[in-house]
């Protein structure tokens, strides 16, 4: 069972970056380029410090999301928004921390506490850009993601603190993301409405298109 999520893990990683990939091209989704630049560092020091943990089946989303990530960073230098900061740097740095207290002390948990710092602050980056402009990131990779990470941490097999808290973190972090896309655009798209149930010609005002899962609509 744990190989079979393992690989589900994988592949639902894969189908998260697909849409993505699509959205950056047709450009409706812009990345930024900062967050998915912070993201490769990460995903490199989680595979490294989930391997040294032991991890088997698990590390299948984990390997896979790390080379995906490094995909849509090079497709985010040419399409993307934003860039490097002071602030993004010190971010990296706290996952450098994570990696000196991995090599050092020979704990892997604490190089994934220290990217899961890191991470939840590449986030936050992101939070004004996806609060501001919900259309411009794509909700399918994020809600595929997060069932990516509750695969991974069902993969994990045991309860091992140190082998499920990132694949726990992962489904939690993503699922919050998906749920930020969702409210801000039906908030939107209410605001949008006329303010009475009819528009100033007396006809029946448009109602508001329901957004799919790709960032289209139906």
């Amino acid at each position: 069972m744990a190989a079979v999520l393992g690989l589900l893990a994988g592949m639902m990683s894969i189908a998260d970056t697909i849409p993505y990939v699509r959205d950056i091209r047709r450009g409706t989704t812009r990345p930024h380029r900062g967050t998915w630049l912070i993201w490769c560092v990460l995903a490199v020091v989680v595979v490294l410090s989930q391997r040294a943990d032991g991890a088997s089946w698990s590390l299948v989303m984990v390997t896979t999301d790390g080379l995906l990530t490094l995909l849509i960073f090079g497709f985010s230098v040419r399409r993307g928004v934003g860039g490097v900061s002071r602030g993004e740097l010190a971010m990296m740095g706290i996952a450098g921390a994570g990696i000196a207290g991995w090599a050092i002390g020979d704990a892997p948990l604490i190089a994934t506490a220290g990217v899961i710092a890191a991470d939840l602050t590449a986030m936050a980056l992101m939070a004004p850009k996806t609060w501001r402009d919900p259309g411009s990131e794509t909700l399918a990779t994020f809600v595929f993601a997060s069932m990516a990470g509750a695969l991974a941490a069902g993969a994990v097999g045991a309860l091992d603190l140190s082998l499920l808290v990132y694949p726990v973190y992962f489904f939690l972090a993503n699922g919050a993301l998906a749920l930020l896309i969702v409210s801000r655009r039906r908030v939107i798209a209410r605001r949008l409405l006329p303010a009475t149930a009819d528009g100033p010609s007396g006809g029946a005002s448009p109602r508001p298109a329901a957004t799919d899962l790709t960032g289209g609509v139906w």
